[in-house]
């Protein structure tokens, strides 16, 4: 019998902070918190039932899919219920349950576990829900069309869309404060500029995500609008609109910047971020879509794998030695 030897493989040494996916999770939670506070504040009980469905359902389809494909429970980590509770937050406070169910069945199957589960998607699984959706049954996602003919008596219109079908004067009564402070229409979560910006500010303080993918996003918007609006002012608005309306910030800090579908380097996470942006004012502007931040972040997403090549040269590499 040949002489066999055992060789045993082992992970370098290794300093683990602490963290989990389950603090991860929290902490997500934690921060959208405001957002979708404010609200339920404002959008009423039934927002409150669209928030509470689609986290529900997103762990009950996470659930049944470990049972299914033998795998450990892993409702437990909090993931679903982060994806299901973003997901939740794109929605306008009116959605039917069905499409709520149908959204989240897609955020998990089909944007998730198909893939193999946390950390293998390619894609974020919120997003391809709300894009799907958009594809298919686009007045759902109609804020103006959607709210208005539920209660007609609503006050608010969604800014982007009067951007886009009246043109620059259809908003010129919105002002910065408004925009801030969430008095405007949109999904649940998507309207408080300022509980987005706080929560992002947390995550980033925590190290749950990186500043680098937040801030060029924000920094493409900026710049995109700010041309377009030096080009033609009467056709095009500016910048400081574009920020604090649509799905602009919770882009930034909850869409962006999700781990599986987002770059780790450097560099790559500034363009990643930086052409997202630009993507997103170029639809608003010129596309077919009021809003198309959630397209925008998808494409990136696509593009994710080629950007994270872009590496640091390696210490030493092309040093010849004698």
């Amino acid at each position: 019998m040949a002489d066999r030897k055992l060789f045993v493989a082992s992970h370098a040494p290794f300093w683990h902070n602490g963290s989990g996916v389950s603090s991860r999770s929290f902490n997500m939670i934690l921060a959208a918190m405001p957002a979708v506070i404010m609200g339920i504040m404002q959008f009423g009980a039934s927002a409150l039932g669209v928030v509470a469905l689609s986290v529900s359902s997103a762990m009950l389809w996470e659930l049944l899919m470990n049972r299914l494909m033998k795998r450990p429970v892993s409702i437990g980590d909090g993931n679903a219920a982060v994806i299901g509770l973003i997901f939740g937050m794109l929605l306008p406070s009116v959605m039917p349950w069905w499409a709520i169910l149908t959204g989240t069945f897609i955020a998990i199957v089909v944007g998730k576990q198909i893939f193999g589960g946390i950390g293998c998607n390619p894609l974020n699984p919120s997003l391809v829900a709300v894009a799907i959706l958009t594809l298919s049954w686009n007045s759902l996602l109609d804020f103006d069309e959607a709210l208005l003919n539920f209660d007609p008596g609503f006050y608010m219109v969604y800014p982007l869309g009067a951007l886009k079908h009246f043109g620059v004067s259809a908003i010129s009564n919105y002002n910065i404060q408004d925009l801030i402070m969430g008095r405007q229409s949109g999904g649940i979560g998507s309207t408080f500029g300022l509980g987005l910006i706080i929560g992002g500010v947390y995550l980033i303080a925590r190290g749950h995500i990186r500043w680098e993918i937040s801030v060029s996003f924000l920094a493409g918007i900026f710049l995109t609008s700010w041309i377009f609006n030096i080009a033609d002012p009467s056709k095009y608005t500016g910048p400081v609109f574009h920020v604090f309306t649509g799905y602009t910030l919770i882009g930034a800090f909850f869409l962006a910047t999700e781990d599986s579908s987002s770059p780790v380097n450097f560099i790559p996470m500034l363009l990643y971020g930086f052409i997202g942006g630009i993507i997103t004012i170029l639809i608003r502007n010129i596309g077919a879509f009021a809003d198309g931040t959630v397209f925008a972040i998808l494409m990136m997403n696509i593009a994710n794998p080629l950007l994270d090549r872009i590496k640091p040269r390696a210490m030493g590499k092309g040093i010849e030695y004698a």
